[in-house]
């Protein structure tokens, strides 16, 4: 049953561009018939016209030039003016006498009306009176009556036009049935073409509903061609695998989310099961219980918050503008300045304009110096943020003591450079991280060992990740020679973030 609404909008399609195919050929055809017809019944009667006026001038010429009487008209072998007249077209020739009396009947016999009789009693030579249709059992004629002259009589001579009307009424239709004919192999090579042109169309709306169906955004769509119904196809099977990626995103953040919400909730069960009794501790252990309260429900406050962010940094509608990096790393750095009571340096270099979504890249860059606040308490020493251009130079070139010595992300002038990113980083002299670490720190909820026990739910640096990528960047993290991290990520200076 389902199959059905399917099945009449393909029929309707194919329906409407068989029809629209065969109206227009339709259209044309009869366009071109009529004005066909029309031409050629012109040209026909116009010629039997010019015809039928040169006889009768002819007719005109002979009685005026020669004086000639009815007997002049009489049937003869030897030839005549009779002879001549009939031979010059289809014409019929009737010879009136004086006061219109019928001398010579003609084949078939011509009606003589009054104004004929008049005619032949004409005194001027070539007097003419003609009757464009006389009606002569199934036939139609022209008739013409010339004077002889002195009241000697008339020359009636005809031509019958009916059987060219017949020829045309034929040739009419012929003309009909041939634009039938047209049309109707019109409308089957529109059917045709129709299905040829909607094949791939119904394959890929048999997809799309397939996805509708099942909700699996693993079909094969199906992709032929070069033309726009190709081009549909690939971007729907591109908005498929980026729908996937991001259903597979979801799921992990899911999994992720709840596996990590676990320990905090048990904790917080344990600890509330144990203020029903508070007042069978002592006062030492009811401070301690009340203390680490707080502090799981700020660690669990912490938690959702960087959930709700990385959520927010995968689904983000913030528009793509032109923005000054070094500019947002500024204000990031004076935020952390009032939080952390810690000096922040930062240090620009090159032109630092890219293409992103503001409040992206401000989280990302907070949760980098936040990270470096965080473990580097027992250095009193500023944490310095570097921003550099392309072609600016290499990592921390500006800062005394931040070469690096490993890298997870590429080496340590940064592959950004050489494609036209912007670098950030962010130094710190902290306990560092080790190398088997340094290929992990930005995974979901992954914690270092040496990092357990700090404050933290592991999510800030995968957010980072994830804004590095939607901005056609990468993150990287390095082993900062004489101790710390040099961490950070790249932008691209492109709208690399119009397509996320």
């Amino acid at each position: 049953m389902r199959l059905r609404p399917r099945l009449r909008r393909v029929s309707s399609l194919r329906a409407t561009f068989t029809l629209s195919f065969a109206a227009v050929a339709a259209a044309v055809t009869v366009l071109v018939g009529v004005l066909s017809y029309s031409a050629a019944a012109r040209l026909v009667r116009v010629d039997q016209q010019t015809v039928f006026a040169g006889v009768v001038r002819d007719v005109q010429q002979q009685v005026r030039e020669r004086e000639l009487g009815p007997d002049d008209y009489a049937p003869s072998d030897r030839g005549g003016p009779r002879e001549e007249l009939m031979d010059s077209g289809r014409t019929d020739v009737q010879v009136l006498g004086p006061r219109g009396k019928l001398v010579d009947k003609g084949s078939p016999a011509l009606p003589v009306r009054a104004s004929d009789r008049g005619t032949a009693d004409e005194a001027l030579a070539g007097r003419t009176v003609q009757h464009d249709t006389v009606a002569l059992g199934d036939g139609r004629y022209r008739v013409a009556t010339v004077a002889l002259g002195h009241g000697r009589g008339a020359i009636q001579v005809a031509q019958e036009f009916s059987d060219t009307e017949d020829l045309l009424r034929e040739l009419q239709q012929r003309t009909v049935l041939l634009e039938a004919a047209v049309v109707v192999s019109a409308g089957l090579f529109g059917w045709w073409l129709a299905r040829r042109m909607t094949r791939r169309l119904v394959r890929l709306a048999g997809a799309a509903e397939d996805v509708a169906r099942t909700g699996r955004l693993s079909i094969q769509v199906p992709v032929t061609g070069r033309d726009e119904v190709g081009r549909l196809g690939r971007s729907f099977d591109r908005m498929l695998v980026r729908l996937a990626q991001s259903e597979e995103d979801q799921r992990r953040l899911v999994q992720d989310a709840g596996h990590e919400l676990r320990t905090p909730l048990t904790s917080l069960r344990t600890n509330i099961s144990l203020l029903r009794r508070i007042d069978e501790f002592p006062a030492s252990v009811r401070e301690e219980l009340v203390a680490d309260l707080a502090q799981e429900a700020r660690e669990l406050t912490d938690l959702v918050n960087e959930l709700v962010d990385l959520a927010a940094g995968q689904s983000s509608t913030e528009p793509v503008e032109r923005v000054e990096l070094a500019d947002i790393v500024e204000d990031v750095a004076a935020v952390a300045r009032r939080r952390t009571g810690r000096e922040v340096v930062v240090l620009a270099h090159g032109d630092t304009t890219v293409a992103g979504r503001v409040g992206a890249l401000q989280r990302a860059v907070s949760n980098l110096v936040e990270n470096a606040a965080k473990f580097d308490r027992g250095w009193t020493g500023a944490i310095e943020v570097v921003v550099t251009g392309p072609g600016a130079g290499g990592s921390g070139g500006a800062l005394p003591g931040t070469e690096a010595e490993g890298s997870a992300g590429g080496d340590s002038e940064g592959d950004g450079h050489r494609d036209g990113a912007v670098r950030v980083e962010v130094l710190d002299r902290g306990p560092g991280i080790a190398d088997a670490d340094l290929i992990r720190v930005f995974d979901r909820f992954y914690r270092a060992p040496a990092a357990r026990s700090l404050p933290g739910s592991g999510l800030g640096l995968s957010i980072v990740r994830e804004v590095a990528t939607a901005h056609g960047g990468e993150p990287f993290a390095l082993r900062r020679e004489g101790g710390g991290t040099v961490i950070g990520f790249t932008v691209g200076t492109e709208a690399a973030a119009q397509d996320r």
